[in-house]
């Protein structure tokens, strides 16, 4: 099936601003879905409210576009339903860990067969440009005018010790990695978690003179490497960031990507 036959393309162009890298994460995953040859009735996908909540309103699945928080409350009523269905949850910083922190972390602690796509451009994007739990300490926002002063989360080891069995980061710079841990989230059962570091230049660039799209995605190109990988031996920054791991519980894969912007 050609990748646009998954788009409900009468609701486009989309509400996204220039250079948002929700796009790319849209692109990626329906390239791994196309690439599983799954059909679009074995999918249901269940979104929260934000900007990257839009994306159920994009793809021509079984959709649900839910309460702010919620879409894992939701998500977890339609796998029980119907279990036979490929759940996938993409969630923006409130919805994954703000106020839907404690469905997140309950989700994963039952390790439920669902799919969660955490898109993290560490602010709130589409009320104005407040700081979120994954904004981080130091960073601007247009609600820490003089600069956050809270730690972030690590939505990595957040996920494993909350009892997801598959983990992982990636960047919008990444694109063809970002498709194939989508395609290994979806096959693994269990609960999946796949965070995805994306920019925002309309309020998280500005107002952290991070630059344009292209600059802050080379910012992810130049400051991330597979944990293990030559860079992150010879380069203590990267070998200090705090990681986000590939892994099952049981078998001891791990194949881990660190990314130095984090604390």
């Amino acid at each position: 099936m050609a990748i646009k036959d998954y788009l409900r393309e009468r609701f486009f162009p989309h509400m996204w601003c220039p250079g948002c890298g929700h796009g790319i994460i849209l692109n990626s995953m329906l390239r791994a879905i196309e690439q599983l040859g799954m059909s679009k009735n074995e999918i249901v996908m269940v979104s929260g409210i934000g900007c990257s909540s839009r994306i159920s309103g994009y793809v021509d699945f079984h959709t649900l576009h839910t309460i702010h928080g919620r879409a894992l409350a939701f998500a977890t009523g339609v796998k029980l339903g119907l279990p036979e269905l490929n759940v996938i949850v993409p969630m923006g910083d409130g919805d994954a860990l703000a106020i839907g922190g404690n469905h997140f972390i309950h989700a994963a602690r039952r390790n439920i067969d669902i799919t969660a796509i955490v898109m993290n451009n560490r602010i709130y994007g589409m009320t104005g440009g407040q700081f979120s739990p994954l904004s981080g300490l130091g960073v601007l926002a247009t609600t820490a005018p003089y600069k956050n002063i809270d730690h972030d989360f690590d939505v990595a080891e957040i996920s494993r010790a909350a009892g997801a069995t598959f983990v992982a980061r990636t960047t919008t710079y990444h694109v063809q990695q970002m498709t194939e841990l989508v395609k290994k989230a979806i096959l693994h059962e269990g609960f999946s978690v796949v965070e995805i570091l994306t920019q925002c230049p309309t309020y998280f660039g500005r107002k952290n003179r991070k630059g344009s799209a292209a600059e802050m995605m080379m910012l992810y190109k130049e400051n991330t490497t597979p944990k293990g990988s030559r860079p992150s031996r010879k380069i203590p920054i990267l070998s200090n960031a705090v990681s986000c791991t590939r892994w099952r519980r049981r078998s001891t894969v791990t194949n881990t990507i660190k990314s130095s912007h984090r604390r």
